[in-house]
Protein backbone atom coordinates (compact mmCIF):
# COMPACT_ATOMS: atom_id res chain seq x y z
CA UNK A 1 0.00 0.00 0.00
CA UNK A 2 2.86 2.64 1.13
CA UNK A 3 4.39 1.52 -2.30
CA UNK A 4 1.92 2.07 -4.12
CA UNK A 5 1.50 5.82 -2.66
CA UNK A 6 5.28 6.60 -3.05
CA UNK A 7 5.49 5.11 -6.79
CA UNK A 8 2.19 7.29 -7.51
CA UNK A 9 4.08 10.22 -5.77
CA UNK A 10 7.32 9.60 -7.73
CA UNK A 11 5.34 8.86 -10.83
CA UNK A 12 3.88 12.21 -10.85
CA UNK A 13 7.27 14.38 -10.51
CA UNK A 14 8.51 12.28 -13.12
CA UNK A 15 5.44 12.62 -15.54
CA UNK A 16 5.79 16.42 -15.25
CA UNK A 17 9.31 16.08 -17.04
CA UNK A 18 8.91 13.28 -19.16
CA UNK A 19 5.61 12.75 -21.48
CA UNK A 20 2.38 10.91 -18.93
CA UNK A 21 2.84 7.84 -19.83
CA UNK A 22 6.44 6.72 -19.30
CA UNK A 23 6.44 9.04 -15.84
CA UNK A 24 3.69 6.71 -14.65
CA UNK A 25 5.58 3.60 -15.99
CA UNK A 26 8.22 4.62 -14.07
CA UNK A 27 6.21 5.41 -11.06
CA UNK A 28 4.81 1.61 -10.86
CA UNK A 29 7.76 0.34 -11.64
CA UNK A 30 9.64 1.86 -8.18
CA UNK A 31 7.81 -0.57 -5.28
CA UNK A 32 8.72 -3.94 -7.50
CA UNK A 33 12.49 -2.22 -7.87
CA UNK A 34 12.66 -1.57 -4.11
CA UNK A 35 11.49 -4.62 -3.03
CA UNK A 36 13.97 -6.46 -5.05
CA UNK A 37 16.74 -4.39 -4.78
CA UNK A 38 16.99 -2.80 -1.37
CA UNK A 39 17.81 -5.91 0.50
CA UNK A 40 20.67 -7.15 -1.09
CA UNK A 41 21.84 -3.43 -2.22
CA UNK A 42 21.87 -3.07 2.02
CA UNK A 43 23.01 -6.61 3.05
CA UNK A 44 26.41 -5.42 0.26
CA UNK A 45 26.16 -2.00 2.12
CA UNK A 46 26.20 -3.39 5.74
CA UNK A 47 29.21 -5.86 4.55
CA UNK A 48 31.49 -3.14 3.39
CA UNK A 49 31.10 -1.31 6.17
CA UNK A 50 31.76 -3.90 8.27
CA UNK A 51 34.68 -4.78 6.57
CA UNK A 52 35.95 -0.95 6.63
CA UNK A 53 35.47 -1.01 10.43
CA UNK A 54 37.83 -4.45 10.66
CA UNK A 55 40.59 -3.05 8.54
CA UNK A 56 40.38 0.50 10.48
CA UNK A 57 41.09 -1.58 13.74
CA UNK A 58 43.93 -3.91 12.35
CA UNK A 59 45.59 -0.54 10.57
CA UNK A 60 45.21 1.19 13.63
CA UNK A 61 46.96 -1.36 16.09
CA UNK A 62 49.68 -2.42 13.60
CA UNK A 63 50.52 1.18 13.39
CA UNK A 64 54.39 1.42 15.51
CA UNK A 65 54.09 4.40 18.42
CA UNK A 66 56.59 7.07 18.57
CA UNK A 67 58.04 6.85 21.85
CA UNK A 68 57.28 9.75 24.05
CA UNK A 69 60.34 11.19 25.18
CA UNK A 70 60.00 14.21 27.45
CA UNK A 71 62.13 17.16 27.01
CA UNK A 72 65.36 16.80 29.56
CA UNK A 73 66.15 20.65 30.79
Amino acid sequence: MLGKILGAIAGEKLASRNSGAKGALIGAAIPAIARRGLGPLSLVLGAGWVVKKLYERRRAGNTPQAPSVSPVG
